[in-house]
């Protein structure tokens, strides 16, 4: 006599293997995006879960060609690393009158980041990305005096929810709804990795 009772749960199963490969189709799909749409994929150690809850990021900067910025997310707050050209770098002096904040005397940030160029590497910048306005994100505006901008303008981050100005240190400019410059995280560096949310004075990193 055959075992009638086996079918239903043969049945279930099979229901739950078509799950698991939709389930991993379209994450596959999802993954596939990702990587088409990003440039530079930041070496994502730890998981999600963790960095959401405050662990480092690492971020090798190697990959980062002259000039190209990458965002990474640490504590659900988009962090900006941008390998700065001498060119940019050239372009942080000549407008301190222009700023509410030129020496980052009223700004958040690590005191090892508090000069011109507001970082440990200048050729390296570590923004935490979120306005200090209302907390929109401000867009990469690299090139300088471009027609929407202004002749003056050297190149840097612009608001576009209410026209906070940032240069490419992340210092507000003058007549911005912004009232301090972006603020800087705690970061350090392991070699050529950089690690958001570790300072350079804790134990294994330089």
């Amino acid at each position: 006599m055959s075992d009638h009772s086996s079918a239903p749960a043969s049945a279930e199963v099979d229901q739950d293997r078509r799950g698991f490969l939709t389930f991993a189709t379209a994450a596959t799909g999802v993954v596939g995006v990702a990587f088409a749409t990003v440039p530079f994929i930041a070496s994502w150690s730890p998981s999600e879960r963790a960095r959401a809850a405050g662990a480092p990021v690492e971020v090798d900067v190697t990959k980062l060609e002259p000039g190209q910025m990458v965002v990474v997310t640490y504590r659900k707050k988009p962090m900006y690393v941008v390998r700065r050209t001498p060119e940019m770098l050239e372009q942080l002096a000549g407008h301190d009158g222009q700023l509410k904040d030129p020496e980052s005397r009223e700004s958040e940030q690590p005191e090892y980041t508090r000069n011109t160029a507001r970082a440990a590497k200048p050729e390296i910048l570590v923004l935490d990305g979120t306005c200090t306005h209302l907390g929109c994100l401000p867009k990469s505006r690299f090139e300088a005096a471009t027609p929407d901008l202004g002749a003056d303008w050297p190149g840097g981050f612009f608001c576009p929810c209410h026209g906070s100005k940032f240069d490419l240190s992340g210092r507000v400019f003058e007549g911005s709804p912004a009232s301090t410059n972006l603020r800087i995280p705690e970061y350090s560096f392991r070699d050529e990795t950089l690690v958001i949310g570790v300072a350079p004075s804790e134990k294994g990193v330089a």
